[in-house]
């Protein structure tokens, strides 16, 4: 996948129809879609904003500015009648935006979301300078930790080395920690997904049951042997409860 550069913003863009736009968790990349893009690219315009989580000034740094980011994201590229997906932190900021802007949203999908509880890498902030630690923490997150390649754990330790990122990271956790949109799902009207890894750790099973309790339009399907991002873990079977959602007419004349 070729990143490219338009309009001030970093982001990869594939296929063409109607408009899927991915955004990822706090220490997600634009790869972590790239089972997802390679299947729906086929029948979607696939945009993926890489989200400013480093880039924003520090008293910016939470759930209002990454949404502030995606709504000038959309309005530069013109985006409408969009499908949103996120994962983690992503799935948090998509319930932000539609909750400002449902009549850009035709379905929503979330997996792994924060937005009602979860738990910060495993119940920690990130601490600097042990790469074991980072290597614990980072696999807390799948359900098998042999999942998580070296390149990745070298990535999230590369940047948690970093004071100033590692301010922002923790500045954003807290704000989606503080930012509960409890009160807030009824009002969501469009049809939402839940794509729930059933070993979850961050974000537990009962945290899925209660999205679909509140958000009245949603349908939620458990995904075993997998935890926090489905999409990385178990890509071929995320894919799967995702096409036939989407799709339902393939299956229907299979």
């Amino acid at each position: 996948m070729e990143i490219k550069e338009k309009h001030g913003y970093s982001y990869i863009e594939e296929g063409e129809g109607q408009t899927f736009l991915l955004l990822h968790g706090l220490f997600g990349a634009l790869s972590n879609w790239e089972k997802v893009v390679n299947r729906f690219s086929r029948h979607y315009r696939m945009m993926i904003p890489m989200l400013p989580i480093y880039g924003l000034p520090l008293k910016e740094s939470g759930i209002e500015g990454l949404t502030k980011y995606v709504t000038g994201f959309v309005n530069a590229f013109g985006l409408d009648n969009m499908i949103v997906m996120g994962n983690s932190l992503g799935g948090h900021v998509g319930l932000a935006y539609i909750l400002q802007n449902p009549e850009k949203v035709d379905r929503l999908v979330l997996t792994g979301s924060s937005g009602l509880f979860e738990n910060s890498m495993g119940g920690s902030y990130p601490k600097r300078g042990s790469y074991e630690y980072i290597k614990e923490r980072v696999g807390y997150t799948f359900y098998d930790p042999n999942t998580v390649s070296e390149d990745y754990v070298q990535e999230v330790y590369e940047t948690v080395k970093s004071p100033q990122k590692t301010l922002r990271i923790i500045s954003i956790a807290r704000s989606a920690q503080r930012h509960n949109m409890a009160g807030d799902l009824p009002a969501i009207k469009a049809p939402t997904l839940l794509i729930w890894g059933l070993n979850d750790t961050i974000t537990p099973p009962a945290v899925a049951h209660e999205f679909n309790k509140l958000i009245p339009n949603s349908t939620l399907k458990f995904i075993d042997h997998c935890c926090h991002a489905p999409m990385m873990e178990q890509p071929d079977l995320f894919n799967d409860v995702l096409e036939e959602y989407l799709l339902p007419q393939e299956y229907a004349s299979v």
